[in-house]
């Protein structure tokens, strides 16, 4: 029995990690730390700190971890991280475009997926799409060499003022909100104007729209924004 391979869990719950790892790093690609962790994938710390371990010590290492210092990605880690990513924006492209998913639905539809498509497939996905550069959510889809171009955008907690903005993007995370924010014609690519901010709520409607919707400041972190001009 070979001894120098030592994670001993299937492939989606790797995967699922190292996407967790790549959304919280940030950019910057900034250490994650294991509470971080265990909060957004909703498992117990003990459990990350044991998985974090396995994946450290898998040859070529998918982490750089060391206890009390958070996580990073290794390169073999942050590229087998983007390889799902783009199986999963892929997937959710095709069945929003082509097999006519609702919005809120292609997600949970895609994380399912996601694990099981070859090279091959996802080829023939993007062709058939004609290469495209986002998902519906208005998220960058990783090229197939394994880079994820960057995007100009913010929060929408980070306004200072109101007025007019374009929707880049919109969390994947939450259905029920992006039920509430299709309704309201809050979609990626849509004109918004910002006619109202708080310390607790944001105000907004679509442009053409007499329809204002009211966002609490921890739901209006799902929308992010680039400049209306």
């Amino acid at each position: 029995m070979p001894t120098n391979r030592q994670v001993y869990v299937n492939t989606e719950s790797v995967d699922n990690y190292l996407k967790a790892i790549l959304a919280l790093s940030g950019t910057e690609e900034r250490s994650v730390s294991s509470t971080a962790l265990a909060q957004h994938l909703g498992v117990a710390p003990a459990s990350i700190t044991n998985m974090l371990q396995k994946l450290a010590l898998e040859k070529p290492s998918y982490v750089e971890y060391e206890k009390g210092r958070g996580v990073r990605l290794s390169p073999h880690g942050k590229r087998r991280a983007l390889e799902i990513l783009r199986h999963h924006r892929l997937i959710e492209t095709f069945l929003y475009e082509v097999l006519n998913y609702p919005l809120e639905e292609v997600h949970e539809e895609a994380e399912r997926l996601e694990h099981f498509i070859s090279e091959r497939f996802e080829e023939r996905i993007s062709a058939k799409l004609g290469h495209p550069k986002f998902d519906p959510h208005g998220h960058r889809i990783p090229t197939m060499d394994g880079r994820m171009p960057k995007q100009a955008s913010k929060p929408l907690t980070s306004l200072e003022e109101e007025g007019t903005f374009v929707v880049d993007s919109v969390s994947d995370q939450d259905a029920l909100l992006l039920k509430r924010l299709k309704a309201h014609s809050i979609v990626p690519g849509a004109r918004i104007q910002v006619v109202r901010r708080s310390l607790e709520e944001l105000v907004l409607r679509s442009v053409g729209s007499s329809r204002a919707m009211i966002l609490s400041r921890d739901l209006a972190k799902a929308v992010r924004i680039r400049s209306g001009d």
